[in-house]
Formats: structure tokens, sequence, C-alpha cells
């Protein structure tokens, strides 16, 4: 059932996305009385549909290729790659008979639907909820360092009190993108001294070698802190050994627990062994004796003793700045990140995703919220990826009717549509690429 939801919402959001952004196209064409031919979600690929109609002399449809989406403009060279059209003279209702501001329009006009989608999202999503996070200043205990963490000489317990010299106010922000893409230097506060540890330029390949795991072989997503046994689950070492719910483990055979990092520590350490657990319950230590799983774990559910978290509630109106620069981020985020594949810092494979990759951060669990999250998040990715200056795609017009605008004179049809074949080409091998990768990727983590 997990899979079919996964799945389900996949489809779900890129339709969404696919839909909106198409619309763009469409409504921007029709507004310059540009005639729009084939409306179409998902590609028809050899002119096969699995559903289509026709109203207003548009064709609207479902393709049987489920790699985008696409509308057929009269009088332009795109997917369709219709030449005997463009073989005929110009027509006033075509996309090549319109000036070069209107065409350049039309095409801008996915992009920015998918930048307005994105900032609506994230303001509804904000006006709606706010903004719930842990502030710094609440984390008594500090950070738990991953497998990434430690390597870069984090230690648990550390408190990162700034980011490149600027204080860090949220709890979260120590796994964000401002650590991760800068070149960061965090200033810790370990015990009584003061000291600074460089973020790697090429950390990104660390936390894709861990998949959807990689933030929390960084910084783990809970602070540091003290637990108690909570749910117990049945034939485990926790029930066999007589752990209850409310017990405080104090110890693995006599060495101390204060922290759940400890005792996951601990348990690691003694996986398929035998050990002293030392419980505190009624006011008294009891030991037990207790099977380790060969996993580590000893079967129950931690219930942690969490920092306090604060909720700010912005508004309807002062939520729309907030969403615009998570919006915002996203964007600038993707600039950054195609910076590090450039300059050599990450490597291709492990800064790309596909569809195996973008369904697996949608989840296996419906909930409205991280779904809308990511529909917002991917309509920026969208609104990037297009804008790439590479043929076939909007922002490769986009360059080809700029360059008209400097020139004076349209570029040649010939000249259209081999730049178009080249950019299809480029496409079909970067999706090849990208499957194979993402495919790859799930075949080495599971």
């Amino acid at each position: 059932m997990g899979i079919v939801i996964m799945v389900g919402q996949l489809i779900l959001g890129l339709s969404i996305l696919v839909i909106l952004h198409e619309l763009g196209h469409f409504l921007a064409a029709r507004a310059f009385g540009i005639r729009v031919e084939k409306f179409y979600l998902f590609f028809d690929a050899w002119n096969f549909s699995l559903f289509k109609f026709t109203y207003k002399d548009v064709e609207y449809g479902i393709g049987w290729l489920p790699l985008g989406g696409y509308v057929k403009i009269s009088g332009m060279i795109d997917e369709s790659m219709d030449t005997e059209q463009m073989a005929g003279p110009p027509q006033p209702w075509e996309f090549r008979s319109k000036p070069a501001w209107q065409r350049l329009i039309v095409m801008m006009g996915g992009i920015i639907v998918n930048v307005i989608l994105g900032i609506f999202i994230f303001w509804m999503l904000t006006a709606r909820y706010g903004e719930t996070y842990v502030p710094t200043a609440n984390i008594e205990h500090g950070i738990v360092p991953g497998v990434i963490g430690k390597k870069m000489g984090l230690q648990a317990g550390d408190r990162i009190i700034a980011v490149n010299g600027q204080e860090v106010d949220r709890f979260s922000d120590l796994r964000s993108t401002k650590v991760l893409l800068d070149h960061t230097v965090l200033t810790i506060k370990r015990g009584d001294k003061t000291l600074e540890v460089t973020v790697p330029s090429n950390i990104i390949n660390d936390l894709a070698d861990y998949g959807q795991d990689g933030l929390e072989q960084f910084i783990s997503s809970l602070p540091r802190s003290t637990f108690t046994v909570g749910e117990i689950q049945p034939n485990t070492g926790a029930a066999s050994a007589g752990l209850l719910k409310g017990d405080s483990i104090v110890s693995i055979n006599n060495k101390p627990v204060l922290f759940y990092d400890q005792l996951v520590s601990e348990l690691k350490a003694n996986k398929s062994k035998t050990v002293d657990v030392g419980v505190w319950r009624a006011d008294s230590t009891k030991h037990l004796t207790a099977k380790v799983s060969p996993t580590g774990t000893l079967g129950f559910r931690a219930d942690f003793n969490l920092p306090k978290q604060v909720t700010v509630d912005y508004g309807v109106v002062g939520s729309l700045p907030v969403g615009a620069e998570r919006a915002w981020g996203t964007f600038i985020d993707n600039i950054k990140g195609l910076s590090k594949v450039f300059k050599g810092d990450v490597e291709l494979g492990k800064a790309v995703g596909g569809p195996v990759a973008i369904a697996t951060m949608f989840g296996t669990e419906l909930n409205w919220i991280h779904f809308w999250t990511m529909v917002g998040f991917l309509s920026m990715v969208l609104a990037f990826t297009n804008l790439l200056p590479i043929p076939a795609l909007d922002g490769g017009h986009a360059v080809f009717l700029i360059i008209e605008m400097v020139k004076g004179k349209p570029l040649s049809d010939k000249f259209l549509e081999r730049a178009q074949v080249v950019g299809f080409v480029l496409l079909i091998t970067l999706m090849v690429f990208v499957f194979g990768n993402d495919i790859m990727k799930h075949v080495i983590n599971k």
C-alpha cells in the first residue's frame, strides 16, 4: 500500500506541475492571438493517446509517454518537428508572425506560472500553519553528529552557535542549504572551548552516498536529548528482559548512559550479544539482562525529552514575503548546486535525481502538508530546469529569441530545426542517465 501511495503522490504532483506549466504557455499564446493546436499531459508519441477530446479547435489529451507534457503552438518549431507547417507562408495567427517580445513572453509563460505557483503554495502553507521551529537557545545538550559529521570533526554535545560568523536562531538551519552549499565555517562551543569546523565543499557527494539518510549522517534531526522507555515491541529483547514503559535506562554493561545517542552507540557495539541494562524505576536502580538484536536494538520506542518548540503566526499578509523567500531560496539553491557541479565539487550523478528519487521524497504516507511542500519545491525546480539555455527547453527558445531581438532578424528555420534536434537528443540522453542513476542509487542503498 505504501508503494501505491508513493507512486500516486508522484503522478498527482507532477501532473499538477506539468498542466499548470503548459497552461502558462497556452494562456500567453491565446492572449496574443496565437492558435494552439494541442494541449497534452504526457506525450502522445506516434500520435497515440490514452484519452483526448477537441474543444474550440484545440485537442486536449493524455499521452502514453509520461515524460512531461506540451502545447503545440501553430507556426513554432517545437517537439512535434512539424516542418510541413513551417514550409508554408506565415499566417497572422501563427507564433512566427508575432513580434519577438510576444513570442518571448509565450516561451516564458510556463516558467512564470511555476514561479507563481511555488510562491503561492509556500505562502498558503505559511499562512495556514505558520512556522514551527526549535530555537537554538533551547538546545541544552547540543547536537548528535552522524558518520559524515564526525568525519568533519563534530562531536556529540557540540553546540553550534554561529554559521560563517552569524548567530544561528533555528536548529533546523544547521541542516539547511545555507550550511551545505556555501563551504561554511561553523563556530562550535565544546565545553569551555570555542572551535571552528569547516564544512567540506564536496559534502553533497558524501550525503548522496547515504541516500535519504544523508542528512542524518551529517547532523541528526533531533537534538541530543535524554529519554525514557516508550512502547515495548513484543517478542524482543526489551520485552523478554522485562523493560517497562517509563523506565529510564541509565547504563549498558555498567557503562553510564544519559542520552539516547549514547544508548544507540552501546547497543550497536553489542549487536547479537546479551547485555546488562541498568534501569531507574520507582526511585531505585534495577539490573536487567537483555538480548540485543543483530541490528543493534532492544525493541522499544523512545520517548524523548525534546526542547520546546516555537510557532510563529505571520497572518495572511505577513506570510507572503516568508513564502516568497522560501520559494526563491529553492531557486537559488538550484543555481548554487549547478555551480558546484561545474566547479567539480559535486559529481553530476550525485547531484541529480529522477522519478525514483522524487517518489521517495514524497514518501509512503499521505501527508498533505508534506505533499504540497514537495509540489511547491518541485515547481521551483521545474522553473529553474526549464530556464536552462538548452535547445528544446523554454530557456533555449528564449535565448534564440533574445538573439533575434539583438540582431534585428530571426534565426533561420533550418538552424532552429537542427538546434531542436540537438536539444532533444541531449534531453533524452540526460533522461536515460537520470533514470539509470536513480536505479543504481536505489540498488546500492537498498
